[in-house]
């Protein structure tokens, strides 16, 4: 499969240049397009035979649930039962943008969609191209990220490039996106809501629009979810978000953190090993050895959400063969950052105080 590339520079005419992604994504095809969070793989929502495609395109096991993408608030009423207050809540809080609700799903949704689960996640992107695309398809948007399941998410359209060309039919290169992690995932399809994955719209902020505290899965805090364990959304089974490398996270005060990685880094070199250091604006200058990768400033999380995956593949295109990463805040978008950070490391984390004589 030969895969086109179109470019969106700017609006004035986004909706003639989409024209025939929308047909594409209508009549059963693939086509990549930028989100204000990461690239998705879109694919008609509704269709079952398109929804395997993207599995297979990604190498994606069946089981993990696929978000249907919609336009309008009115595109939600055919493809769920019920919605409760709390999401009522949420949607007027936060949709359009990077949060994806789960409901229960109606009949007009496949299981092929929905990982063989009776509920539908669901979520109403920002970013102009991606609601622009979906309005002009007619139909709900399947889409995970737009890249080999298990690698880090593609944050521009180049990263798409490497992982789909000749897999899918279209990219829509939109440029950058702007957040740089997956939407925060909340369960409103039972009485208790519970978000699943952590995202640029906060736990603290859905608290404070619900009035009270709102629970964390258990996946998002204890590691891995067992082998026999249906996942209810995107991102909390498998290993994500991974680099070619072997990634640790390195805990702790943050001298100590930094000792610690320069004596692992130190000793992986010697080995001949090529090193990774994934570190900040403000503590880069601290590192004297390795391949230095700063994710942004510390002080201003947004930048190294960003920057996250970007950083992620630049190790892999140096060939990188051992990764030593700083950890962050594991509050607001920290939380985020580091359900990323975790995943990509297979949950490998190392205490800077262990290493303290």
């Amino acid at each position: 499969m030969e895969t086109e590339r179109i470019i969106i520079e700017e609006n004035d005419h986004l909706e003639e240049l989409l024209k025939k992604p929308a047909e594409i994504l209508k009549y059963g095809g693939l086509v990549a397009f930028p989100t204000e969070t990461v690239y998705g793989l879109g694919a008609n929502a509704l269709n079952e035979e398109a929804a395997k495609k993207i599995y297979a395109a990604k190498g994606r096991p069946s089981d993990n649930p696929l978000i249907a993408h919609i336009a309008d608030f009115k595109d939600l009423d055919s493809l769920v039962l019920t919605i409760s207050e709390t999401g009522r809540k949420l949607m007027k809080a936060f949709w359009p943008g990077p949060l994806t609700l789960i409901f229960p799903k109606s009949d007009l949704v496949p299981y092929g969609t929905t990982g063989g689960l009776d509920t539908v996640a669901v979520r109403m992107p920002s970013d102009p191209v991606a609601s622009a695309l979906i309005r002009l398809s007619g139909v709900p948007v399947a889409a995970p990220s737009a890249n080999t399941s298990g690698r880090p998410s593609p944050t521009t359209a180049d990263h798409v490039w490497q992982d789909m060309n000749g897999k899918i039919e279209m990219i829509v290169d939109g440029g950058a996106v702007g957040i740089g992690v997956e939407s925060t995932i909340v369960d409103v399809s039972e009485e208790e809501p519970m978000i699943l994955r952590p995202g640029a719209i906060t736990r603290e902020m859905i608290s404070e629009v619900l009035g009270r505290e709102i629970s964390l899965d258990p996946a998002i805090t204890s590691g891995p979810m067992k082998a026999q364990t249906k996942p209810k959304a995107p991102g909390m089974k498998y290993r994500h978000y991974a680099p070619k490398a072997d990634l640790t996270l390195v805990e702790g005060e943050e001298q100590a953190v930094i000792n610690t990685i320069n004596r692992l880094a130190e000793e992986k070199i010697s080995q001949g090993f090529k090193v990774g250091i994934i570190c900040t604006e403000e503590t880069k200058e601290n590192y004297p050895g390795g391949m230095i990768k700063s994710m942004g400033i510390r002080a201003k999380e947004e930048t190294i959400a960003h920057n996250l995956y970007g950083v992620l593949r630049e190790f892999d295109d140096l060939n990188a063969d051992f990764i030593f990463s700083e950890s962050f805040s594991k509050d607001h978008l920290g939380q985020a950052i580091m359900n990323r950070l975790t995943k990509a490391a297979g949950y490998h984390i190392r205490k800077a105080q262990e290493d303290i004589l």
